[in-house]
């Protein structure tokens, strides 16, 4: 138990120093490493929306898919599996990235941003706890997206394929990003080598511990057993140490002139309460659901277009938000959102009340 306890805590710090680091040389300040908001930069760079200032093939998503794909074999974890209600899970993963957008980060971000002094991120941090707490009594209550099934072997490699073909365009092609001389979140970049490494790291580690936040959150209320917290502590607390080591000037504990954050309190709070009652629907937050997908659950990866396809429709459509404020179409699609997700939940439990 105590090895596991180090191991939970060395994977948090580790994660948490090495977001600090890129940050250190080159990533946006608060945005060391964002799921969310890379998966974002990713669709933009293949043009599913122009907004220019937020377009860069990120080498940590890369990095991580290939990191936890290398992981699964070495440990021979790489499972090829789906048909556990792929549809549901590309909606869910759609709503997801919609409140992700909305909040601006991932639960990995959140903890990175409060690491930073950004109590904006605290605000998230209810909501979060909010959407795993109203996920968990739809599970009580019976709801199941069904049992995955053993599938053909080439249908794992299909996140893995992805993230080489994203590195053979990044590395042979760089002309191909579209990216802006503004000063938006996709201009600040570490360099190629540096992120792709510490990606492959952080997936390894993912991979091996099963890190999700949202999961370790969930356990912790329904085992009763703050364990499971002592990864995002780890996270939270390495963030904070290298933040005053590493990037003191950019230290600013408020609520106020956050890098690439918003003060409006509601929609950080409903943002994240729809990001943590999806994570838990669907079995896992971004992170978890990108860890999953590499080592070969089909139904991740409908999740991850799904998201992918919500981050487009962020930005094409105007739910995002931006340093300024939340566009009203982006409190709509949040509200829509979250009481679509109760009508799934409801449905299902109802459908696997009259199957039982």
């Amino acid at each position: 138990m105590k090895e596991n306890r180090l191991l939970l805590i060395i994977t948090g710090g580790v994660i948490g120093l090495m977001a600090i680091l890129l940050v250190k040389l080159g990533n946006p300040h608060n945005m060391g490493l964002c799921v969310a908001c890379f998966y974002r930069d990713i669709v933009g760079a293949l043009g599913l929306h122009r907004t220019a200032t937020v377009q860069y093939l990120r080498p940590e998503i890369i990095g991580l898919i290939l990191g936890s794909f290398i992981m699964a074999t070495a440990k021979r974890e790489f499972r090829p599996r789906g048909g556990s209600s792929p549809i549901i899970r590309f909606v869910l993963g759609f709503l997801m990235m919609t409140g992700a957008m909305v909040f601006l980060g991932c639960p990995l971000r959140m903890l990175l941003r409060l690491g930073n002094g950004d109590l904006n991120a605290l605000i998230g941090l209810f909501g979060f706890v909010g959407g795993i707490w109203l996920g968990i009594q739809f599970l009580k209550n019976g709801y199941s997206l069904g049992k995955s099934s053993t599938q053909p072997l080439i249908n794992g490699y299909f996140m893995s394929a992805f993230a080489v073909i994203l590195l053979v365009l990044l590395i042979a092609s760089p002309t191909f990003i579209f990216f802006t001389e503004t000063r938006g979140p996709g201009f600040f970049r570490a360099p190629l080598i540096l992120s792709l490494v510490a990606g492959l790291i952080i997936g390894a580690l993912a991979q091996r511990t099963r890190l999700c936040t949202a999961g370790d959150i969930r356990n912790t209320i329904i085992i009763k057993d703050p364990t499971f917290l002592l990864r995002p502590f780890g996270i939270l607390l390495f963030t904070l140490i290298g933040s005053l080591i590493l990037n003191p000037t950019s230290f600013e504990l408020g609520f106020l002139n956050q890098p690439f954050a918003h003060s409006d309190h509601i929609w950080n709070f409903l943002g994240m309460l729809l990001l943590g009652l999806t994570s838990v629907l669907l079995g896992g937050c971004p992170l978890r659901q990108t860890i999953m997908a590499a080592e070969g659950d089909g139904d991740s990866v409908f999740t991850i277009i799904g998201m992918m396809l919500g981050a487009a429709f962020s930005h094409n459509f105007g739910f995002a938000a931006s340093t300024a404020y939340v566009p009203l179409y982006g409190k709509i699609a949040v509200v829509a959102g979250l009481l679509l997700v109760i009508l799934l939940g409801w449905h299902i439990i109802k459908y696997e009340k009259v199957k039982g």
